[in-house]
């Protein structure tokens, strides 16, 4: 900082006023909402810090030396609270230690000025010592900062864990034949021409482009999350808009395009298709193979593979209604966002059913359809066993059930398919819900594909109010018990538990507990006493605190530990109140949602991206919903536009939702929790033994007031999209927010390579071998509610040809 010769010159005082007046603010304002976090029961650093800062403005706007030793008290005071606090974890120390630094940097500045009667001719030469040795103090620590969270690792064991093994068809080979790599959703390849040892050699080889791009009223409604399958020489492309196209998998050129031409009315809550299913029967006519998928204005379609020409044998030219038997509805409201699930020839179906809308929505009915002729093969309506194909005339579904909006799973040799499902209609309020709604809500359910009879239901949660949903497709492996392989299904949760469950039966094969859990909120006398968890195989992280609340100043810091003390906070499962607002933890976004879970067979590793955020709700009282203006989705007159924020109108239930998803402070933008915002964790299957966690991705694309850090270090972003696992041992993901692609060491958690993506990676990878090649790619589609960029690429890299 320059000095004016004159030390009582005009620069001089207007710094050291500056300074004063800067120190002064800040500590009125920690001094003040240090007192009242004080009065919730909170810490008393803040309100005993900003009484020391306004002091030692005060001294410094007199020119006493003694403003510049007491900011070194606080300050030197303050790496010690921060350190009993939060210890070496860099990015929690952020909004503790940064401004503090900076702040008493410049304060060292001042002494030439406020020590000049005391130090006599050398203080020049003593102030100059001081501002070095000042600059090298905040040069240490911000880069204490800036080390990243590492990777941790626990003793491998003394012993091999028992093998895991795959089914011959559940792990894909030169060919990616479903969404999860085939119907068994493990998402291995065994594939190993890209390994550890060349994988940093990889080369973009081709970009598709699928030309689908948010028109005017679709803005910040797009996340396609879409995972092409490869069969033969093909690729088979879903957009956004459930456009489908079929791509050269060599070149990336593009064959043929079907455009079901789906109305931007009929988004519900983001224009997404994730998935096609393929069918191979026999022959060589029109159709005998063959793409199917469902739209977001609820339409089944069948094309042939080779030439996007709608199959004329199976529904009406190519085409079934779904909207059949469904009743009242609007656009919007019922939409299929997912594949269908093949199995034994016939085409499993659920829908989104829009969250938070209306206690009379449609219903959450699965179907089975007739994957050659498109006829209804069997229904399963929850709410009315007995009624198996399409309801009487003048009769729906019943409404308001919980749906499949998920990808199911397939079993070929058993003859079964695993619906993960949703829901109740009404998410946070569960009084009004039916004894079926009650048993099936946030439950798998096994289903005879044939029949569509219900075989077995595991419910991870009772009497859900939190919108736990289950997002994640389940993955079949055989796991050992007692030395002898069970067939298995591994279930992920956004919870964060994990579970093995014997897929003939539903019965868990390892540990699963009946835990007490809080009681109160609005429906004392709804709420289930316990609740299951899993005590081998889990996400989950331990309950929050105070001191993980975040910012990138101890203002932020502060603004969120009052909040954070003012809500109700009991844990997991703290009951929803409309007295004040309530902490969610982890939030309805994960945990694990709708990427899924990897599963490694030959190693036997479960390896699972995860979220580690909270949301910040309230149940808003009819009476205010009302007055807001909260109506359900495309209602006459209503809105989703209101000053209540994100919230579901509920219409029909005596409260309205506000969910605050990304509970932000106001001023910077920042999370309220400090970081890592999410991870990517290996697991010993067989034991449930964390092997590596580490934070996942870097903080490049996010920085306070929205703007990019740049940083390339790992603060661990929200992520959505799954992993694909290779046999040679890697893992490819990308997920994060930052939009990076990567390939990750399974033994150790280390990116062995990245590359920066032109659009949002929210999608699962996928790859395949085409003319003896390997190729591994993802669609960079972006995504509305990670914010990030959004786009229409599908690309795909292999090694050099030699």
């Amino acid at each position: 900082m320059p000095q004016s010769r004159d030390q009582d010159g005009t620069f001089a005082r207007i710094y050291r006023t500056l300074i004063a007046l800067v120190v002064g603010a800040i500590g009125v304002v920690l001094a003040v909402g240090g007192l009242w976090l004080i009065l919730l029961g909170g810490s008393w650093y803040y309100a005993v810090t900003g009484v020391a800062m306004v002091v030692s403005a005060i001294l410094l706007m007199q020119r006493r030396m003694a403003g510049v030793w007491l900011f070194a008290l606080i300050f030197a005071a303050t790496v010690v609270w921060a350190l009993w606090e939060r210890g070496m974890n860099g990015w929690a120390q952020v909004p503790r230690l940064l401004v503090p630094a900076i702040l008493f940097v410049l304060i060292l500045f001042l002494i030439p000025q406020l020590g000049r009667h005391r130090f006599g001719r050398g203080r020049r030469d003593l102030a100059a010592q001081v501002v070095v040795s000042g600059l090298a103090l905040g040069t240490a620590v911000l880069l204490a900062l800036a080390q990243p969270l590492i990777v941790t690792a626990q003793t491998p064991p003394a012993e091999a864990a028992p093998a895991i093994t795959v089914a011959a068809d559940g792990a894909s080979g030169a060919d990616w034949l479903a969404y999860g790599g085939t119907t068994h959703g493990t998402r291995y390849s065994t594939l190993d021409q890209i390994t550890p040892a060349n994988v940093a050699s990889l080369e973009q080889v081709w970009t598709y482009r699928t030309g689908d791009m948010p028109a005017p009223a679709a803005e910040g409604k797009y996340s396609p999350e879409n995972t092409p399958l490869k069969v033969g020489d093909r690729l088979y492309v879903c957009s956004a808009m459930g456009i489908v196209t079929g791509v050269d998998a060599a070149t990336g050129q593009e064959v043929w395009r079907h455009d079901p031409q789906v109305s931007t009315e009929a988004i519900p809550y983001g224009a997404t298709c994730r998935g096609v299913a393929y069918h191979a029967g026999p022959g060589d006519a029109a159709c005998a193979t063959r793409i199917l998928w469902g739209t977001l204005d609820a339409r089944l379609l069948a094309v042939d593979a080779r030439t996007g020409t709608p199959c004329a044998d199976f529904g009406t030219g190519g085409t079934v209604d779904l909207n059949q038997g469904i009743g009242d509805t609007v656009p919007g409201w019922y939409a299929v966002t997912s594949p269908p699930t093949i199995v034994r020839g016939v085409a499993v179906m659920g829908a989104q059913v829009k969250d938070g809308q209306a206690e009379d929505a449609p219903s959450g009915v699965v179907r089975g359809y007739d994957v050659v002729t498109g006829a209804l093969a069997w229904a399963w309506d929850l709410g009315n066993p007995a009624l198996t194909g399409t309801p009487p005339e003048g009769e729906v579904y019943t409404r308001g059930t919980p749906n499949m909006w998920t990808t199911a799973t397939g079993d070929e040799a058993l003859g079964l398919v695993y619906l993960p499902l949703g829901n109740s209609s009404v998410d946070y309020y569960g009084s009004l819900r039916s004894a079926p709604e009650n048993e099936h809500a946030t439950a798998l359910v096994a289903l005879d594909a044939l029949t569509g009879r219900k075989v077995w239901a595991f419910q991870t949660v009772h009497r859900d109010v939190w919108d736990y949903d289950l997002g994640g497709q389940g993955s079949l492996v055989d796991f050992p018990v007692d030395g002898a392989p069970v067939p298995a299904l591994v279930l992920p949760t956004k919870q964060g538990d994990i579970y093995v469950l014997d897929r003939r039966t539903g019965a868990p094969l390892t540990p699963v507990e009946e835990r007490v859990v809080p009681a109160g909120g609005v429906e004392p006398e709804y709420l289930s006493p316990t609740q299951p968890f899993s005590t081998n195989h889990t996400l989950a992280k331990p309950d929050l605190t105070e001191a993980q609340m975040w910012g990138f100043t101890a203002i932020d810091q502060l603004y969120c530990r009052i909040q954070f003390r003012r809500a109700l906070y009991q844990g997991i499962y703290t009951p929803p109140s409309a007295d004040q607002h309530w902490i969610q933890y982890p939030g309805y976004n994960g945990g694990s949602d709708w990427g899924g879970i990897a599963i490694d067979p030959a190693r036997g590793v479960i390896v699972a991206n995860y979220n580690d955020m909270p949301n910040f709700n309230r149940l808003i009282p009819r009476a205010e919903a009302d007055a807001a203006g909260l109506q359900p989705i495309n209602a006459p007159g209503g809105s989703q536009e209101t000053p209540l924020g994100e919230a579901g109108p509920q219409t029909g239930a005596p409260y309205a939702i506000q969910v605050n998803a990304g509970w932000r402070v106001p001023l910077t933008g920042l999370l309220c929790k400090e970081p890592p915002y999410g991870g990517l964790r290996a697991i010993e299957l067989a034991t449930g033994r964390t092997l590596w966690d580490r934070p996942f991705g870097t903080a490049r694309t996010n920085g306070p007031f929205g703007i990019p850090s740049m940083l390339p270090l790992d603060i661990g972003t929200p992520n959505n999209g799954g992993a694909v696992v290779t046999a040679s041992g890697l893992i490819f993901i990308a997920a994060a927010t930052d939009n990076l692609f990567r390939a990750i060491d399974i033994a150790t958690g280390d990116t062995l390579w990245q590359v920066v993506l032109p659009a949002g990676g929210q999608a699962g990878p996928f790859t395949f071998e085409q003319e003896g090649r390997q190729f591994v790619g993802i669609m960079a589609g972006g995504h509305h509610f990670m914010e990030t960029p959004i786009g229409d690429y599908v690309l795909a890299w292999a090694l050099p040809q030699e």
